[in-house]
């Protein structure tokens, strides 16, 4: 386990470059790293990652020096607890409506006595080796105080009710920053078929940054923007899709 990344980019004045992952392949991490980028995103509320793929991709990233963070399927502490011990630093709930669930959370990230992180033996915990836990950190408590220093906490607030609990939902401490959702807020909005750029969506959407950066949270973007990395990535990529003519089907 290293620093935190995001928080290392932030701490330097800049904001993290992030790669969301569609794919299990570890080439793409690879390329990833290659291209300049800071962190890998995996989303595990839509894909279709097993528990041995997602030890695959941070044990991959890990190698190149990339924190792994993710939108995990729900907010359970059981569910949380299994990415976290393959290692990731960064965790994204959907569908957080209430100050309650932020709480919950929060409480699954973190150990204590910040929260009630259920202690594992993977990736996450150093294999919960005595001698990397006593040589890199003095003790299992100097490594979960790192844990804690080095996790990052977000929630998607993506439903009517979600923002109409912000105030609680921003009260939380521990939680890091609020995400959008702006499909599914739309439709919550009885705007079916909408997205962000539907003014009231959009609306709703602004007060929420700024009621977020007034409490001093972070915001974060998952929205897909062209970029000099990203064009490195996907040039570099196109070397490994070409198609063999010779093995083709014939016409």
């Amino acid at each position: 386990m290293f620093e935190n990344t995001i928080f290392k980019c932030n701490r330097e004045g800049r904001k993290a470059l992030s790669v969301r992952l569609a794919s299990a392949e570890p080439f793409w991490i690879e390329l990833a790293a290659l291209s300049g980028f800071d962190c890998v995103s995996l989303d595990g509320e839509h894909g279709a990652y097993s528990p041995v793929e997602v030890d695959r991709i941070v044990s991959v990233a890990h190698a190149h020096g990339l924190t792994v963070k993710a939108r995990v399927p729900n907010h359970s502490a059981d569910e949380i607890n299994r990415w976290l011990d393959r290692g990731l630093q960064g965790i994204m709930a959907p569908h957080i409506e209430t100050g309650e669930q932020a709480q919950a959370l929060v409480n699954a990230c973190y150990f204590g006595p910040l929260g009630h992180r259920s202690w594992g033996g993977g990736r996450g915990t150093e294999f919960n080796d005595d001698g990397l836990l006593e040589a890199g950190y003095g003790n299992r408590r100097g490594f979960a105080e790192f844990a804690n220093e080095n996790m990052l906490v977000l929630v998607q607030v993506e439903s009517k009710t979600g923002y109409e609990n912000l105030d609680d939902i921003l009260a939380v401490e521990g939680l890091d920053g609020i995400a959008y959702g702006a499909f599914d807020l739309a439709y919550s909005l009885g705007l079916p078929g909408e997205g962000a750029d539907h003014p009231e969506v959009a609306r709703v959407h602004a007060d929420i940054e700024a009621r977020t950066r007034a409490a001093g949270k972070r915001m974060s973007w998952d929205y897909f923007v062209e970029t000099d990395q990203a064009e490195l990535l996907l040039s570099a990529g196109r070397e490994f899709v070409k198609v063999n003519r010779d093995s083709a089907f014939p016409d």
